[in-house]
């Protein structure tokens, strides 16, 4: 029978570890790469029985690759703290795996739960992150802030596998706020990276096709007001991420303000 390990990356994610560990207690080894949260999450991680390893954050693809190399058994199952594995895709990755004849990764459908409801558009389902299911030394990321980019690396394309598990993307409408100029700075960094310029018309621009391309071409207006809100968080993100560029770019500086005397 073959052995699995499973990841979960985390910062400050207290009020969702719990939930994510309890839903891989099946796996040989749970990793929690902790990002030295200030809260309870290693606390709670260990309680639970994962072993928690502290990452310092350098970017989700640094991250990534170290919590990989923190494995130590020859299959790896990526979970992330908002997302959740179900009875239906313990199966099969179980089946997958004692399979000879399975291959080297497999994406993993991703069923997303919003505002009080499954989200069936808006591309959020089947909503493929990255092949999350692998042969340890079969993954490599690059070492991207944030969207890491990837590689397999096998003689295999990836495979899928059928067996949703649940993602929770956001708590609350805050937590939607929050990610949006959280993400909006790691992605100027890496667009930064890259040797890109920045323009407010740019931001502009590209957070409009952001909108549109959720909320129409991939029928988030099906999804009701959590449709619009997805849409409109992804304005939001994709705007301020070249803003930020720009920002960033321009250098201002306040004008001089000498001491004044009488």
């Amino acid at each position: 029978m073959s052995k699995i390990s499973v990841y979960i990356i985390a910062y400050n994610e207290s009020e969702k570890i719990s939930d994510a560990i309890n839903s891989v207690l099946w796996a040989d080894e749970i990793v929690v790469a902790d990002s030295y949260s200030q809260d309870n999450t290693a606390v709670i991680a260990s309680g639970l029985g994962a072993r928690v390893v502290q990452i310092k954050f350098q970017g989700f693809g640094d991250l990534r690759n170290r919590a990989m190399a923190a494995c130590t058994h020859d299959w790896i199952f990526s979970l992330d703290s908002d997302e959740r594995c179900t009875p239906e895709a313990r199966d099969e990755i179980l089946a997958t795996i004692d399979n000879p004849r399975a291959i080297d990764a497999y994406y993993i459908p991703r069923r997303n739960y919003f505002m009080g409801r499954w989200i069936k558009h808006s591309g959020f389902y089947p909503d493929y992150r990255q092949p999350q299911l692998f042969r340890k030394g079969s993954l490599q990321f690059k070492d991207d802030p944030v969207h890491e980019e990837y590689a397999v690396i096998s003689k295999h394309q990836a495979g899928f596998l059928k067996q949703s598990i649940w993602q929770f993307p956001y708590k609350n409408l805050e937590e939607v706020v929050h990610k949006a100029n959280k993400y909006s700075t790691l992605g100027a960094e890496k667009l930064a990276k890259k040797g890109r310029r920045g323009t407010m018309f740019t931001a502009l621009t590209r957070g409009m096709w952001a909108f549109l391309h959720m909320y129409l071409l991939k029928l988030g207006v099906l999804d009701g007001w959590p449709g619009f809100i997805i849409a409109l968080g992804n304005f939001e993100g994709t705007f301020y991420k070249y803003a930020k560029l720009y920002e960033q770019q321009a250098g201002w500086q306040p004008p001089l303000s000498p001491p004044l005397r009488r």
